[in-house]
């Protein structure tokens, strides 16, 4: 089976302490047919001419100067010259395995067009890792062994933004790097799931993904919560949403509150609920929060869950089965 050629798109600022390993992981991949497209984005230390030393040294290595500004303009810059069959974002101050590319791409290969090669990922850090890392990754890893990882979409990001590979005609048919909309990788993660494409089930680690308090998702203002909040609401009107049915939160904390201002601010009629009885009766945004037992009342509704705290989720999601609803359909959630 003959290689088709890789594109590996890879935004770069800032990253010369790490970049040297981050090519070095490329360079040392089994699979020989691909093309590292490393775009800087203003860099003030030393990455560009890292870059170009290893560019010198391997012709697959090309550097480039980001059009624009961010992220979205750096991957389009690499974007508009790349020219492989498939297509990965890598991040600079990361690591793949050896195996990564050839794996991936056996993997699309095999089952074709319209589907998201994925493996699972190891986070690493120096400074030790931080509890919601380990159980985004955890969390991560579990819907990738399943391939389930668009069942859970609103929650959080479902696909590793330095960890897919995808034909490249799919790629275009998804809007590729168009849209000017952060968190960029959730927002391309939304337009997979939008355009019916697969998510192809692993059980290897291809992906170390580094983390240090300087990583552009902590300090982006672009990755703050309520960026992800907007967008998961945008594409659930879009493209979950029964406007036949009764719109309804459940919860009542920060990001309850934080849904029930969006939906107020974009006049979506919706009903209020939680478990807390502190808050019940209480009126918030012109809406009074009733008790969860109200849903009764309700004959249809698609239900919208802001509450975090996993025995909450369980419980709520038991009342759920026990009432013959569907999760995807009848119920969302959001965390």
């Amino acid at each position: 089976m003959s290689e088709l050629k890789v594109s590996i798109v890879i935004p770069a600022k800032n990253t010369a302490k790490f970049l040297p390993e981050c090519l070095e992981s490329i360079i040392s991949q089994s699979y020989s047919n691909w093309e590292a497209l490393v775009v800087d984005d203003g860099s003030t230390d030393n990455s560009v001419q890292i870059v170009s030393d290893f560019a010198k040294k391997d012709h697959r290595i090309r550097l480039l100067t980001n059009s624009g500004t961010g992220i979205i303009d750096a991957l389009k810059t690499a974007y508009a010259v790349a020219n492989g069959k498939l297509i990965t974002r890598m991040d600079s101050d990361d690591i793949m395995t050896s195996d990564k590319l050839l794996k991936m791409s056996t993997m699309l290969k095999t089952y074709g067009k319209g589907h998201v090669a994925l493996g699972l990922v190891k986070y690493f850090s120096k400074e030790g890792l931080k509890d919601g890392y380990k159980r985004y990754e955890k969390w991560l890893n579990r819907l990738t062994k399943k391939g389930g990882n668009f069942n859970e979409i609103y929650k959080e990001c479902v696909i590793p933004s330095p960890c897919w590979m995808v034909y490249t005609s799919d790629f275009e048919r998804c809007e590729g790097f168009k849209p000017n909309i952060y968190p960029e990788d959730y927002d391309l993660a939304f337009r997979f799931f939008k355009y019916g494409l697969k998510c192809i089930p692993s059980n290897e680690v291809f992906h170390h993904w580094r983390d240090y308090a300087i990583r552009t998702s902590r300090t982006s203002e672009h990755y703050a919560e309520n960026s992800f909040l907007e967008l998961k609401l945008h594409y659930f009107m879009e493209l979950s949403y029964d406007p036949s049915k009764t719109l309804i939160i459940w919860g009542a904390g920060t990001k309850g509150k934080k849904m029930a201002k969006l939906l107020s601010k974009a006049t979506i009629p919706f009903e209020w609920i939680c478990d807390n009885p502190k808050k019940i009766g209480k009126e918030i945004y012109g809406k009074t929060l009733q008790p969860f037992e109200s849903l009764s009342k309700i004959e249809d509704y698609q239900s919208i869950i802001t509450v975090a705290n996993r025995e909450g989720q369980d419980s709520i999601k038991t009342y759920f089965d026990i009432h013959q609803k569907k999760a995807m359909k009848d119920y969302f959630f959001f965390c």
